[in-house]
């Protein structure tokens, strides 16, 4: 177990923002997590249980005590048509997809290089190229901050929505996850028909693509629209993409013809938020030390010494100039803190 005080988070959030917390613990399992919360005191509050640090923007440095999990593990077992993989929640999202793929467990391959860890998939129900986490998850094994006890929660529970969890709302401070099961399939059923998928296996001479083609595909398209935070700061999409009722879509899509949806139900429409923001004028523009990506305007960056202050300023006056445009208020998918 880690437990380090005065800890510097820039390595732990991929904003790359400058700051620090009082105090750091990792844990490597449930009986280390159980000990550390036995000797929590005030002295420890706000507690801020970190994954990757790849949904966080930090404005200041964090008073209270981090929480980190290093549980690591990989553990499928056979329930007939599909297979059951328990994964400790420390481990990188995209390694365990990557593992998904080499061993013949389906089902995962659209959510490839999204950064983070995975027991975050459980948090933010994550999702990417028309699959969700929630769409795989069977379980969720977390321990409570309250008393240590360790409860096992099923998909229904979580109450799972776009972006959000119980564990993101109602839940929020209340558990930290531990493990997470999810339900894959025996056989490769893949999804295309979102985003630009189809079009650029068919660029490649591919119809019938495998497993590992499909992952490699969704790897080059995000590698070629998004920044790698290694090299310019982001936390990926920073905004949420916004379902409209029916009468606004009309409204807008009147004004706009060609404005690109994807339809959620009979009543609903997902206009991408992107491409609101582009045609506000923000796409490769920036406000001081922060910024919009020049290839995808749902990305905001740290061009360079950005404080969190800074991309709050920019996500706040871009907010601004969508709802004048458009009457839409964007809600940010990163978590400010």
């Amino acid at each position: 177990m880690k437990d380090i005080r005065n800890y510097d988070l820039t390595p732990h959030n991929t904003f790359g923002i400058k700051a620090s917390c009082s105090r750091f613990v990792e844990f490597g399992s449930v009986d280390e997590l159980r000990d550390v919360i036995a000797g929590l005191t005030k002295a420890d509050d706000p507690l801020l249980v970190l994954g990757g640090g790849s949904n966080l923007l930090l404005t200041a440095d964090y008073p209270g005590t981090v929480l980190h999990s290093a549980i690591r593990g990989v553990v499928p077992s056979d329930d007939g048509d599909s297979v059951l993989v328990r994964v400790g929640s420390g481990e990188d999202w995209d390694g365990f997809v990557g593992t998904c793929v080499a061993n013949g467990w389906y089902g995962a391959e659209n959510l490839s290089l999204i950064p983070g860890e995975v027991g975050a998939s459980a948090v933010q129900n994550i999702g990417a190229y028309g699959v969700e986490a929630k769409d795989l998850i069977y379980e969720v094994e977390a321990v409570s901050l309250a008393d240590g006890s360790l409860e096992r929660f099923n998909n229904a529970d979580c109450e799972y929505a776009y972006r959000h969890s119980r564990f993101k709302g109602e839940w929020a401070g209340r558990y930290v996850i531990t493990h997470v099961t999810y339900r894959l399939g025996k056989q490769f059923r893949p999804h295309l028909d979102y985003g630009n998928i189809r079009a650029e296996l068919q660029k490649r001479g591919i119809v019938v693509p495998t497993a590992g083609q499909l992952r490699q595909v969704v790897i080059d398209i995000r590698n070629a629209k998004l920044p790698d935070p290694k090299v310019t700061g982001n936390a990926g999409s920073f905004f949420m993409n916004p379902v409209v009722d029916r009468q606004c879509y009309d409204g807008l899509a009147a004004l706009y013809p060609g404005m690109p949806h994807y339809t959620v139900d009979s009543n609903h429409e997902k206009i991408p938020a992107g491409w609101l923001i582009e045609q506000c004028g923000w796409k490769g523009k920036a406000l001081g030390r922060a910024g919009v990506h020049g290839r995808q305007a749902l990305v905001l960056v740290n061009l360079g010494g950005a404080s969190g202050l800074d991309v709050v300023r920019l996500c706040e006056t871009i907010r601004h100039d969508v709802n004048e445009k458009f009457g839409i208020m964007l809600k940010p998918e990163v978590n400010i803190r």
